[in-house]
């Protein structure tokens, strides 16, 4: 079980995420995700159950399942996630770029993000379409991994950035939304 540490603007109580992945076999898991409010020390409406595929050949994700939601109400979700690779040989025209990502493969990465929730009648629909760039940086110091990623939510036209650092996440965005997270 994967558990992380939550704090944000959003909801501004420490909050204890937990995430389980059953595999089904070598593509296809079961994935369960709940969240533990410390304030009112109850789970939150952010639960969600989802049998998730990976494409192997297209480098992408499709999950489909149930998710609750915030005003209590059990939605169906569809969501989909592809990478594709940007070649190093992208970043040419400086000697010391060549040295330095000349043997980390697929650093940089162009990610597609889509998901789509629907109350139970097929009546409410929220659907949510991201692009970013993820920047991958292996051992930027002695046992010290780094992940940049800037994006942006298209449909809301908002730009975000996530610095990840070992088990450390910083997110925010243009608004002024942010949260902190730490994998335990």
């Amino acid at each position: 079980m994967e558990t992380s540490l939550r704090y944000g603007e959003d909801f501004k109580a420490l909050r204890i995420h937990a995430k389980e992945k059953l595999r089904i076999n070598s593509n296809t898991y079961v994935q369960m995700n709940g969240e533990l409010d410390t304030k009112v020390g109850q789970l939150t409406s952010s639960s969600s159950i989802l049998i998730k595929h990976f494409y192997s050949n297209l480098s992408s994700i499709l999950g489909v399942g149930l998710r609750h939601d915030k005003r209590e109400k059990f939605r169906y979700t569809v969501n989909a996630k592809t990478t594709i690779p940007v070649p190093v040989s992208v970043l040419k025209g400086s000697s010391e770029v060549d040295r330095e990502f000349k043997e980390l493969p697929n650093v940089l990465n162009f990610k597609i993000k889509g998901a789509c929730d629907v109350d139970r009648e097929f009546k409410e629909k929220k659907s949510r379409v991201a692009v970013e760039f993820s920047l991958n940086l292996f051992n930027f110091q002695k046992d010290q991994d780094i992940r940049l990623r800037l994006g942006c939510e298209c449909l809301e036209k908002v730009l975000y950035l996530q610095i990840r650092e070992n088990n450390w996440t910083i997110n925010a965005d243009y608004k002024g939304r942010w949260n902190v997270r730490y994998d335990l």
